[in-house]
């Protein structure tokens, strides 16, 4: 298995945390691609560490759908198809417009403020393993407020199964600046109590982001020569 260079940080407070926090970026980055094996031992002498920390590290990324486990063959990263990334968008959508809805009437001055903190740094970012995070942080600074905590679960769930995703689509294709303006234009219809607006913008943009994403692995597979592995083989 040829693993991309994971150095621990000097960050994270424990080794756990760092082989999780590593392997999570990994993933998200496509350094680690769809059904790559993780295997302890050789991530234990990575890292420098027990196996202790490497299983308790590869649990949490299994518990977000990063990894998953087969009897006989151990942890590999997970893939979706693309009909299951279109499915989850679907989802996603139908949960995201509800809990937005919700939210609006509950918007504060504060929380406008903090989702607005958040909306801008996400358009400022540099760094494209940042992206997933902070479109979520920025989503969930309004979603919070819907007090509808089982929608918001489901919603998160996906997000972690999905942000990988989300991640080739801003960054292998124009999709972040489009991100940003639609952004920009959910946190105005919230500033001004425009529920139903917020809504159908919020829905907009999860399948928006979902088509160009399909549109853009459609395009990939018939460009790759035959033989020739894609970054995100599983989602074509």
């Amino acid at each position: 298995m040829a693993l991309p260079q994971l150095t621990p940080t000097t960050i994270a407070p424990s080794a756990t945390d760092q082989v999780y926090e590593a392997l999570h970026r990994a993933i998200i980055s496509g350094q680690l691609k769809d059904g790559e094996p993780l295997r302890q031992e050789e991530l234990a002498r990575q890292f420098q560490t027990s196996r202790i920390p490497v299983r308790e590290a590869l649990t949490r990324l299994e518990q977000h759908g990063l990894v998953q486990i087969k009897r006989y063959h151990g942890y590999t990263v997970s893939g979706l198809s693309q009909a299951e990334v279109v499915e989850i968008c679907n989802f996603r959508a139908l949960l995201e417009g509800e809990l937005i809805l919700h939210a609006v009437p509950r918007l504060s001055g504060p929380v406008l403020a903090e989702a607005k903190k958040r909306c801008q740094a996400f358009a400022k970012e540099s760094d494209a393993v940042r992206w997933g995070a902070l479109n979520r942080d920025f989503h969930c600074a309004l979603y919070e407020q819907a007090e509808l905590p089982y929608h918001l679960q489901a919603v998160v769930a996906a997000l972690d199964k999905t942000e990988r995703y989300l991640v080739d689509q801003l960054q292998l294709t124009d999709g972040r600046a489009q991100a940003r303006a639609e952004h920009l234009a959910i946190l105005e219809a919230c500033v001004a109590g425009d529920a139903k607006t917020a809504a159908k913008l919020t829905r907009q943009h999860i399948l928006g982001a979902c088509e160009r994403f399909v549109a853009f692995m459609q395009a990939s597979a018939q460009a790759t020569a035959p033989g020739k592995p894609r970054r995100r083989p599983a989602a074509a």
